[in-house]
Protein backbone atom coordinates (compact mmCIF):
# COMPACT_ATOMS: atom_id res chain seq x y z
CA UNK A 1 0.00 0.00 0.00
CA UNK A 2 3.33 2.37 0.00
CA UNK A 3 3.23 5.38 -2.63
CA UNK A 4 6.09 4.80 -4.34
CA UNK A 5 7.89 4.51 -7.79
CA UNK A 6 7.40 1.53 -9.60
CA UNK A 7 11.52 -0.55 -9.18
CA UNK A 8 12.17 1.57 -5.99
CA UNK A 9 11.69 1.34 -2.41
CA UNK A 10 10.55 -1.67 -0.25
CA UNK A 11 8.27 -2.91 -2.89
CA UNK A 12 10.86 -3.87 -5.16
CA UNK A 13 10.35 -7.63 -4.11
CA UNK A 14 6.55 -7.47 -5.17
CA UNK A 15 6.72 -5.38 -8.11
CA UNK A 16 8.85 -8.90 -8.94
CA UNK A 17 6.08 -10.72 -8.30
CA UNK A 18 3.03 -8.70 -10.18
CA UNK A 19 5.44 -8.32 -12.64
CA UNK A 20 4.80 -12.14 -13.30
CA UNK A 21 0.81 -12.39 -12.91
CA UNK A 22 0.63 -9.05 -14.55
CA UNK A 23 -1.28 -9.96 -18.38
CA UNK A 24 1.64 -8.57 -20.42
CA UNK A 25 3.09 -9.98 -24.27
CA UNK A 26 6.68 -9.58 -23.26
CA UNK A 27 5.82 -12.06 -19.98
CA UNK A 28 7.34 -14.96 -21.59
CA UNK A 29 10.54 -13.15 -22.95
CA UNK A 30 11.45 -11.61 -19.87
CA UNK A 31 10.93 -15.22 -18.10
CA UNK A 32 12.29 -17.14 -20.89
CA UNK A 33 15.53 -15.31 -22.30
CA UNK A 34 18.68 -15.71 -20.27
CA UNK A 35 19.82 -11.89 -21.42
CA UNK A 36 16.46 -10.22 -19.72
CA UNK A 37 16.84 -8.88 -17.00
CA UNK A 38 15.64 -11.69 -15.01
CA UNK A 39 18.83 -13.99 -13.49
CA UNK A 40 18.28 -17.99 -13.11
CA UNK A 41 19.76 -17.46 -9.67
CA UNK A 42 17.45 -14.48 -8.38
CA UNK A 43 20.15 -11.64 -9.20
CA UNK A 44 17.43 -9.32 -10.85
CA UNK A 45 17.79 -5.55 -11.90
CA UNK A 46 14.50 -3.08 -11.49
CA UNK A 47 13.70 -1.90 -14.99
CA UNK A 48 13.58 2.15 -15.39
CA UNK A 49 10.01 1.92 -16.64
CA UNK A 50 6.92 0.24 -15.29
CA UNK A 51 6.71 -3.37 -15.63
CA UNK A 52 4.44 -4.10 -18.65
CA UNK A 53 7.38 -2.16 -20.70
CA UNK A 54 9.68 -4.57 -20.23
CA UNK A 55 12.05 -5.35 -22.89
CA UNK A 56 14.75 -8.39 -23.33
CA UNK A 57 17.61 -7.08 -24.22
CA UNK A 58 19.60 -8.84 -27.19
CA UNK A 59 19.91 -12.49 -27.24
CA UNK A 60 23.11 -14.03 -29.02
CA UNK A 61 24.03 -17.46 -27.25
CA UNK A 62 20.59 -19.18 -29.12
CA UNK A 63 19.58 -20.39 -25.17
CA UNK A 64 16.08 -19.31 -23.41
CA UNK A 65 15.34 -20.42 -20.11
CA UNK A 66 11.60 -21.89 -19.51
CA UNK A 67 9.31 -20.98 -16.78
CA UNK A 68 10.35 -23.80 -14.53
CA UNK A 69 14.09 -23.33 -14.97
CA UNK A 70 14.96 -25.64 -17.63
CA UNK A 71 17.54 -24.66 -20.94
CA UNK A 72 15.71 -25.30 -24.49
CA UNK A 73 18.68 -24.71 -26.84
CA UNK A 74 18.47 -24.55 -30.46
CA UNK A 75 20.11 -27.25 -32.46
CA UNK A 76 22.88 -25.77 -34.93
CA UNK A 77 21.62 -25.72 -38.45
CA UNK A 78 24.64 -28.26 -39.57
CA UNK A 79 24.85 -30.93 -36.94
CA UNK A 80 21.39 -33.06 -37.74
CA UNK A 81 23.01 -33.30 -41.56
CA UNK A 82 26.32 -34.47 -39.92
CA UNK A 83 24.87 -37.34 -37.48
CA UNK A 84 22.56 -38.36 -40.62
CA UNK A 85 25.82 -38.61 -42.30
CA UNK A 86 27.57 -40.71 -39.97
CA UNK A 87 24.27 -43.08 -39.91
CA UNK A 88 23.95 -43.87 -43.22
CA UNK A 89 27.87 -44.67 -43.47
CA UNK A 90 27.58 -46.75 -40.32
CA UNK A 91 24.71 -48.84 -41.67
CA UNK A 92 26.27 -49.27 -44.81
CA UNK A 93 29.03 -50.28 -43.40
CA UNK A 94 27.35 -53.38 -41.27
CA UNK A 95 25.42 -54.19 -44.09
CA UNK A 96 28.78 -54.03 -46.24
CA UNK A 97 30.08 -56.30 -43.70
CA UNK A 98 27.00 -58.70 -43.68
CA UNK A 99 27.32 -58.48 -47.68
CA UNK A 100 31.21 -59.35 -47.38
CA UNK A 101 30.75 -62.53 -45.03
CA UNK A 102 27.73 -63.78 -47.09
CA UNK A 103 29.16 -63.36 -50.52
CA UNK A 104 32.44 -64.27 -49.94
CA UNK A 105 32.76 -66.14 -46.86
CA UNK A 106 29.66 -68.77 -46.66
CA UNK A 107 27.82 -66.61 -44.44
CA UNK A 108 27.73 -67.41 -40.66
CA UNK A 109 26.24 -70.78 -38.52
CA UNK A 110 27.66 -71.33 -35.04
CA UNK A 111 28.29 -75.06 -35.14
CA UNK A 112 30.29 -75.40 -38.14
CA UNK A 113 33.52 -73.58 -39.56
CA UNK A 114 31.47 -70.57 -40.64
CA UNK A 115 31.30 -69.99 -36.85
CA UNK A 116 34.77 -67.87 -37.29
CA UNK A 117 32.59 -65.28 -39.31
CA UNK A 118 30.52 -64.19 -36.28
CA UNK A 119 34.04 -62.20 -35.11
CA UNK A 120 34.43 -60.25 -37.69
CA UNK A 121 30.24 -59.25 -37.54
CA UNK A 122 29.87 -58.44 -34.14
CA UNK A 123 33.06 -56.65 -33.71
CA UNK A 124 31.82 -54.03 -36.47
CA UNK A 125 28.51 -54.02 -34.42
CA UNK A 126 29.53 -53.92 -31.33
CA UNK A 127 32.56 -52.02 -30.77
CA UNK A 128 32.19 -49.39 -33.92
CA UNK A 129 28.29 -49.16 -34.96
CA UNK A 130 27.16 -48.84 -31.16
CA UNK A 131 30.24 -47.50 -29.41
CA UNK A 132 30.21 -44.51 -31.82
CA UNK A 133 26.15 -44.17 -31.40
CA UNK A 134 26.99 -43.93 -27.67
CA UNK A 135 29.42 -41.45 -28.32
CA UNK A 136 26.90 -39.40 -30.08
CA UNK A 137 23.99 -39.58 -27.89
CA UNK A 138 24.63 -36.38 -25.92
CA UNK A 139 25.19 -34.71 -29.41
CA UNK A 140 21.77 -36.26 -30.48
CA UNK A 141 19.53 -35.30 -27.46
CA UNK A 142 20.86 -32.28 -26.31
CA UNK A 143 17.48 -30.89 -24.70
CA UNK A 144 16.43 -34.57 -22.96
CA UNK A 145 16.88 -34.93 -19.20
CA UNK A 146 20.03 -35.46 -18.44
CA UNK A 147 19.74 -38.68 -16.43
CA UNK A 148 17.52 -39.95 -19.39
CA UNK A 149 20.68 -39.74 -21.84
CA UNK A 150 22.82 -40.53 -19.51
CA UNK A 151 21.10 -44.66 -19.23
CA UNK A 152 20.68 -44.35 -22.89
CA UNK A 153 24.52 -43.57 -23.10
CA UNK A 154 24.89 -46.52 -20.61
CA UNK A 155 22.37 -48.80 -22.09
CA UNK A 156 24.38 -48.53 -25.76
CA UNK A 157 27.59 -49.74 -24.60
CA UNK A 158 26.56 -52.22 -22.61
CA UNK A 159 24.89 -53.96 -25.88
CA UNK A 160 27.80 -52.81 -27.79
CA UNK A 161 29.96 -54.60 -24.67
CA UNK A 162 27.78 -57.76 -24.98
CA UNK A 163 27.83 -58.03 -28.72
CA UNK A 164 31.56 -57.56 -28.64
CA UNK A 165 32.21 -60.55 -26.01
CA UNK A 166 29.91 -62.87 -28.47
CA UNK A 167 32.10 -62.02 -31.35
CA UNK A 168 35.16 -62.85 -28.65
CA UNK A 169 33.96 -66.21 -27.92
CA UNK A 170 33.36 -67.25 -31.44
CA UNK A 171 36.87 -66.63 -32.32
CA UNK A 172 38.35 -68.52 -29.18
CA UNK A 173 36.00 -71.47 -29.70
CA UNK A 174 36.70 -71.48 -33.11
CA UNK A 175 40.45 -71.79 -32.95
CA UNK A 176 40.06 -74.18 -29.93
CA UNK A 177 38.03 -76.47 -32.15
CA UNK A 178 40.94 -76.38 -35.35
CA UNK A 179 43.62 -76.19 -32.81
CA UNK A 180 44.78 -72.91 -34.08
CA UNK A 181 46.91 -71.19 -32.01
CA UNK A 182 45.54 -67.56 -29.73
CA UNK A 183 47.30 -64.14 -29.44
CA UNK A 184 50.16 -64.29 -31.72
CA UNK A 185 49.10 -61.42 -33.88
CA UNK A 186 49.04 -58.20 -33.66
CA UNK A 187 45.58 -57.87 -34.50
CA UNK A 188 44.49 -60.43 -31.71
CA UNK A 189 46.87 -58.29 -29.11
CA UNK A 190 45.02 -54.63 -29.87
CA UNK A 191 41.40 -56.55 -30.05
CA UNK A 192 42.21 -58.12 -26.31
CA UNK A 193 43.69 -54.37 -25.36
CA UNK A 194 40.66 -52.64 -26.91
CA UNK A 195 38.01 -55.40 -25.26
CA UNK A 196 40.20 -54.97 -21.78
CA UNK A 197 40.39 -50.95 -22.08
CA UNK A 198 36.51 -50.69 -23.22
CA UNK A 199 35.24 -53.22 -20.11
CA UNK A 200 37.17 -51.11 -17.96
CA UNK A 201 35.90 -47.59 -18.82
CA UNK A 202 32.13 -48.88 -18.74
CA UNK A 203 32.82 -50.05 -15.23
CA UNK A 204 34.44 -47.20 -13.91
CA UNK A 205 31.66 -44.80 -15.67
CA UNK A 206 29.00 -46.59 -14.43
CA UNK A 207 30.68 -46.04 -10.80
CA UNK A 208 30.98 -42.02 -11.42
CA UNK A 209 27.98 -41.09 -13.64
CA UNK A 210 24.95 -44.18 -12.89
CA UNK A 211 25.83 -45.32 -9.93
CA UNK A 212 25.21 -43.01 -6.76
CA UNK A 213 27.84 -42.72 -4.38
CA UNK A 214 30.91 -40.70 -6.41
CA UNK A 215 30.23 -36.36 -5.14
CA UNK A 216 29.70 -33.80 -7.80
CA UNK A 217 33.54 -32.65 -7.29
CA UNK A 218 34.92 -36.14 -8.28
CA UNK A 219 32.77 -36.40 -11.35
CA UNK A 220 33.99 -33.22 -12.40
CA UNK A 221 37.38 -34.38 -12.29
CA UNK A 222 36.99 -37.27 -13.70
CA UNK A 223 34.37 -35.83 -16.92
CA UNK A 224 37.68 -35.08 -19.02
CA UNK A 225 39.69 -38.41 -18.95
CA UNK A 226 36.03 -40.41 -19.49
CA UNK A 227 35.47 -38.15 -22.70
CA UNK A 228 39.31 -38.67 -23.56
CA UNK A 229 39.65 -42.31 -23.05
CA UNK A 230 35.98 -42.92 -24.93
CA UNK A 231 37.05 -41.15 -28.20
CA UNK A 232 40.59 -43.02 -27.88
CA UNK A 233 39.03 -46.71 -27.35
CA UNK A 234 36.26 -45.76 -30.27
CA UNK A 235 39.74 -44.98 -32.16
CA UNK A 236 41.40 -47.75 -31.51
CA UNK A 237 38.60 -49.91 -32.30
CA UNK A 238 38.56 -48.90 -36.24
CA UNK A 239 41.95 -49.19 -36.12
CA UNK A 240 41.85 -52.76 -34.74
CA UNK A 241 39.12 -53.74 -36.90
CA UNK A 242 41.37 -52.55 -39.96
CA UNK A 243 44.34 -54.68 -39.08
CA UNK A 244 41.73 -58.13 -38.63
CA UNK A 245 40.39 -56.95 -42.25
CA UNK A 246 43.67 -57.34 -43.90
CA UNK A 247 44.46 -60.06 -41.85
CA UNK A 248 41.85 -61.82 -43.19
CA UNK A 249 42.40 -61.34 -46.88
CA UNK A 250 46.28 -62.35 -46.32
CA UNK A 251 45.10 -65.57 -45.33
CA UNK A 252 42.08 -65.99 -47.34
CA UNK A 253 43.27 -64.45 -50.65
CA UNK A 254 47.21 -64.33 -50.53
CA UNK A 255 48.82 -63.77 -53.71
CA UNK A 256 45.80 -63.22 -55.20
CA UNK A 257 45.17 -60.17 -53.58
CA UNK A 258 47.31 -58.23 -55.76
CA UNK A 259 45.36 -58.88 -58.44
CA UNK A 260 42.66 -56.95 -57.72
CA UNK A 261 39.86 -60.02 -56.75
CA UNK A 262 36.48 -58.67 -56.40
CA UNK A 263 36.51 -59.66 -52.48
CA UNK A 264 39.32 -57.95 -52.14
CA UNK A 265 38.19 -54.66 -53.71
CA UNK A 266 34.76 -55.13 -51.52
CA UNK A 267 36.97 -55.72 -48.39
CA UNK A 268 39.29 -52.28 -49.03
CA UNK A 269 35.57 -50.31 -49.56
CA UNK A 270 34.40 -51.73 -46.54
CA UNK A 271 38.21 -50.49 -45.00
CA UNK A 272 37.40 -46.87 -46.43
CA UNK A 273 33.85 -47.19 -44.71
CA UNK A 274 35.76 -48.22 -41.31
CA UNK A 275 37.67 -45.02 -41.43
CA UNK A 276 34.81 -42.42 -42.87
CA UNK A 277 32.38 -43.63 -40.02
CA UNK A 278 34.94 -43.62 -37.14
CA UNK A 279 36.26 -39.31 -38.78
CA UNK A 280 32.43 -38.44 -38.81
CA UNK A 281 32.16 -39.33 -35.64
CA UNK A 282 35.40 -37.84 -34.45
CA UNK A 283 34.43 -34.89 -35.97
CA UNK A 284 30.96 -34.21 -34.32
CA UNK A 285 32.51 -35.12 -30.92
CA UNK A 286 35.67 -32.24 -31.69
CA UNK A 287 33.24 -29.48 -32.39
CA UNK A 288 32.91 -27.33 -29.31
CA UNK A 289 30.04 -25.76 -30.54
CA UNK A 290 27.69 -28.85 -30.75
CA UNK A 291 28.35 -29.76 -27.61
CA UNK A 292 25.28 -30.12 -25.23
CA UNK A 293 24.84 -27.34 -23.49
CA UNK A 294 24.40 -27.51 -19.43
CA UNK A 295 20.61 -27.24 -17.82
CA UNK A 296 19.84 -25.53 -14.63
CA UNK A 297 18.21 -29.18 -13.68
CA UNK A 298 21.68 -30.72 -14.54
CA UNK A 299 23.18 -29.47 -10.98
CA UNK A 300 20.39 -30.83 -9.11
CA UNK A 301 20.60 -33.94 -10.35
CA UNK A 302 23.84 -34.33 -9.66
CA UNK A 303 23.66 -33.67 -5.97
CA UNK A 304 23.53 -36.98 -4.10
CA UNK A 305 23.41 -37.29 -0.81
CA UNK A 306 27.23 -38.13 -0.18
CA UNK A 307 27.78 -34.62 -1.98
CA UNK A 308 25.47 -32.85 0.60
CA UNK A 309 27.29 -34.44 3.40
CA UNK A 310 30.95 -33.24 1.84
CA UNK A 311 28.91 -29.83 1.93
CA UNK A 312 30.23 -29.24 -2.00
CA UNK A 313 27.49 -27.73 -4.14
CA UNK A 314 27.11 -27.35 -8.30
CA UNK A 315 28.05 -23.64 -7.42
CA UNK A 316 31.56 -23.88 -5.34
CA UNK A 317 32.75 -25.11 -8.45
Amino acid sequence: KQKTKPGTGPLRSLEFGVSFLAPSPHMELLASCPRSRLSLWGGWAPPPSHSRDLRPLPQDDGVCLSMEGGAAATTPAALPYYVAFSQLLGLTLVAMTGAWLGLYRGGIAWESDLQFNAHPLCMVIGLIFLQGNALLVYRVFRNEAKRTTKVLHGLLHIFALVIALVGLVAVFDYHRKKGYADLYSLHSWCGILVFVLYFVQWLVGFSFFLFPGASFSLRSRYRPQHIFFGATIFLLSVGTALLGLKEALLFNLGGKYSAFEPEGVLANVLGLLLVCFGGAVLYILTRADWKRPSQAEEQALSMDFKTLTEGDSPGSQ
